[in-house]
């Protein structure tokens, strides 16, 4: 049998050890999901909305041991874990006042008599899971889902599996009925299958590229909707024009938030040649007053990355983008010592060849790419692979608008960091995915648009 480990990424040490489902365990979920669709989604969505509602008094009654929780076992700062754990009651609250809203049957002008379209639940949704916002991910899906009546099914990332049980303790206290929501605990080689379990209608994915692609690949296989959220390397463009002050604040927030470990941080710096130097002189300042350290002491900004493996992977994109040319500007050396640290770093002079303007780097290291004009920096910014957010930053809002209106990405912000919000679509174009989560587009993802037609 395997087990998940959970390991505190800031020292090292073993949290706990949790077993894989046996073949019957995992079994025996699907059934739970299957027994509780029909009546699930029978019941009045008001009932559904109401028992939503009561998740998010659960997560704010639980916040301190939930926030504790996630950054023992992925290391994200204190203060992060409770905004995310209080995000994660924000999104249960919107879903709970605005589903039955979103549920209304629309009427449509045709030859019928009365002609509409009903929008009705297509059954148990399977949700792979990033370990990231180990929260905020699963409930974002979770929240329209499960009020819209479908049953969810979690499998989440192996390295925060307290994270995944606390999650269905969460809809368990709620009062949520069984099998309306549960946690998988099966391994990655085990997804196909329940993806292919004619009991699951649905799948929804944020992770990697490479998990996207294979989970998509088997979805289509057995013809079931899919939504992927992958990775990003959102450009942040600073024109001339630019506030300097208020780029460079929101840059170190967009770039370090979570210790970087964000698909929608902002990853390529594209600077206009008028002002890079500035840009990059006041950038560097800022980064180097950022702390880093035990990510319970609220004093920290930064923690340590998730895992041991991936601080290493980071810091080979970072040697190898300095050997192909880029200069380091400040961090970009293995902090001694146990635990998954690395430095907030910035790299400057990106250009094609080097690793860093292709790659997405998923850690603390900001990249400085220099352009000529306005014309240039739309180019650079969509010479990615990458379209899930984008910023722009100018004092002429008219300007940013119609650059943001150039991007090839699902979110373009101007004069803001791209962040997510439950009022607001959310999802990318190209190697960042398809679908979309959140507002009333991410209800509708997993719903049946049904045309009824009466004479």
């Amino acid at each position: 049998e395997m087990s998940f480990q959970s390991v505190n990424p800031a020292d090292g040490n073993t949290l706990g050890e949790f077993d894989a489902f046996p073949d019957a365990e995992l079994e025996a979920a699907l059934a739970a999901a299957a027994d509780a669709a029909p009546r699930w989604r029978q019941r009045d969505v008001a009932e559904r909305a109401k028992l939503m509602r009561q998740a998010a008094v659960v997560l704010r009654q639980r916040a301190e041991e939930l926030a504790r929780l996630m950054t023992l076992e992925m290391g994200k700062p204190i203060g992060e874990a409770r905004a995310e754990i209080e995000k994660c009651a924000w999104v249960c609250e919107y879903y709970a006042a605005g589903g039955a809203g979103f549920l209304v049957d629309e009427p449509v002008e045709s030859d019928a008599g009365r002609s509409l379209v009903a929008w009705q639940p297509l059954g148990t949704v399977l949700a792979v899971m990033p370990w990231n916002f180990p929260f905020w991910q699963v409930f974002r899906f979770a929240a329209p889902a499960l009020v819209a009546g479908n049953t969810g099914l979690l499998k989440h990332a192996s390295n925060v599996p307290q994270c995944a049980l606390a999650i269905e303790s969460i809809f368990d206290d709620a009062g949520f009925p069984a099998g309306v929501f549960r946690t998988l605990m099966i391994e990655s080689s085990r997804v196909a299958a329940v993806i292919g379990d004619p009991r699951v209608h649905a799948v929804t994915l944020t992770g990697s590229e490479p998990a996207g692609r294979q989970v998509a690949a088997t979805a289509g296989s057995h013809i079931k909707k899919s939504v992927l959220e992958l990775g990003g390397s959102d450009p942040f463009i600073v024109l001339e024009d630019a506030d300097l002050e208020l780029a460079v604040g929101q840059a170190v927030t967009s770039r370090f938030l979570n210790t970087g470990q964000s698909c929608i941080a902002a990853k390529r710096f594209i600077v206009l040649a008028a002002i890079a130097d500035d840009f990059v002189q006041c950038f560097r300042q800022a980064v180097e007053a950022l702390k880093y350290g035990d990510p319970l002491d609220p004093a920290n900004q930064l923690g340590p990355m998730a895992r041991l493996d991936l601080r290493d992977e980071l810091h080979r994109q970072v040697e190898e983008s300095i050997s192909q040319g880029a200069v380091a500007v400040t961090g970009c050396g293995i902090v001694p010592g146990p635990g998954a640290f690395y430095p907030p770093s910035i790299i400057d002079h990106v250009v094609p060849g080097v690793r860093a303007w292709s790659e997405e780097l998923f850690g603390p290291v900001a990249s400085i790419i220099r352009v000529q004009d306005e014309a240039e920096a739309v180019r650079v910014a969509n010479d990615s692979e990458f379209g899930l957010g984008g910023s722009v930053w100018t004092r002429d809002s008219a300007r940013g608008e119609r650059v943001a209106r150039q991007l090839e990405c699902g979110c373009a912000f101007v004069n803001g960091l791209v962040k997510s919000d439950p009022r607001l679509p959310f999802g990318g174009v190209k190697n960042s995915g398809y679908g979309r989560e959140l507002s009333r587009l991410g209800m509708r993802e997993f719903l049946n648009a049904k045309t009824i037609w009466i004479r």
